[in-house]
């Protein structure tokens, strides 16, 4: 060790494949990190800045079995961040939710002005594709440094390029001061994806030219497998080495009536004033 952090890279075609490599290169090369949430007796985090890239955000398979957690819950933290269903959770002063990644996005609070700068990268790209301008940024640098759990997610980037027929293509970076490489990262970018296709559309309806989102690349200061769970992530590990890439992954159309009962249940939360 001479004090520098790993920088590594990985890419894969699609969201599981990406995802997966990060993980296990992070996992093989990471350094030994200790954490502000260490318990005593837990182990270092494994720990690295990690660029990766998923080369077709809505290829198939798209969803990887070993994400923690349920495909319900995958479907619903989907909405919080493209539809803000849980904005209305938001309430320091009641001790619960800071933020959402949503409201920051479309209704960031600023001097008792409210700015929707998904609509600003709509309209900026919509005028000037190539435009190097077209951000949204999460930070908030009054109320976020003393909080317990300030944002993870940090800016978002977007620029058009055609492809080799004219067509428009959407590219979108995600940058993160720190991120949970086995328990958030994957259903992040899946959530992240789902928004850079609403951002892809709402351009085509603007300009009248079919948009295709291109290559997702996040960017990661903080990249990292907590030594807390370790025994956990050894099933992951195990999963890896014995099970074959399809038997490690389901296809959308797999999920969609896990997804339909989410939404179902989100109808029931919001009927219910939840």
């Amino acid at each position: 060790m001479n004090g520098d952090i790993p920088t590594l890279f990985v890419t894969g075609r699609t969201l599981p494949e990406a995802w997966e490599r990060a993980v296990l290169e992070c996992w093989r090369k990471g350094a030994a990190v200790r954490t502000e949430y260490d318990k005593p007796g837990d182990p270092p985090s494994r720990d690295c800045t990690m660029t990766w890239v998923v080369e077709e955000p809505f290829g198939e398979p798209r969803i990887h079995r070993a994400f923690p957690g349920g495909l319900e819950d995958l479907e619903i933290y989907r909405q919080e961040v493209v539809e803000g269903v849980h904005d209305h959770w938001i309430s320091p002063r009641e001790g619960k939710w800071t933020y959402t990644y949503h409201k920051r996005l479309f209704g960031y609070d600023i001097e008792g002005e409210t700015i929707d700068q998904i609509e600003y990268v709509v309209a900026k790209l919509a005028s000037a594709g190539h435009t190097r301008r077209a951000q949204a940024v999460t930070w908030n640098v009054k109320l976020d440094p003393p909080t317990y759990d300030p944002p993870c997610l940090q800016r978002l980037w977007f620029r058009l390029l055609d492809d080799d027929a004219g067509r428009p293509v959407l590219n979108m970076n995600a940058h993160w001061r720190s991120r949970d490489a086995y328990k958030a990262a994957y259903m992040n970018v899946f959530a992240l994806t789902d928004l850079g296709r609403l951002v892809a559309e709402r351009i085509a309806g603007r300009t009248g030219r079919p948009v295709r989102l291109g290559r997702y690349v996040d960017l990661v200061d903080s990249f990292h497998i907590y030594g807390s769970y370790f025994d956990e992530f050894a099933g992951f590990l195990k999963m890896v080495e014995k099970r074959s890439f399809e038997e490690r992954t389901w296809r959308s159309d797999y999920a969609e009536p896990m997804f339909a009962e989410a939404r179902e249940r989100l109808r029931r939360e919001n009927a219910e004033g939840k």
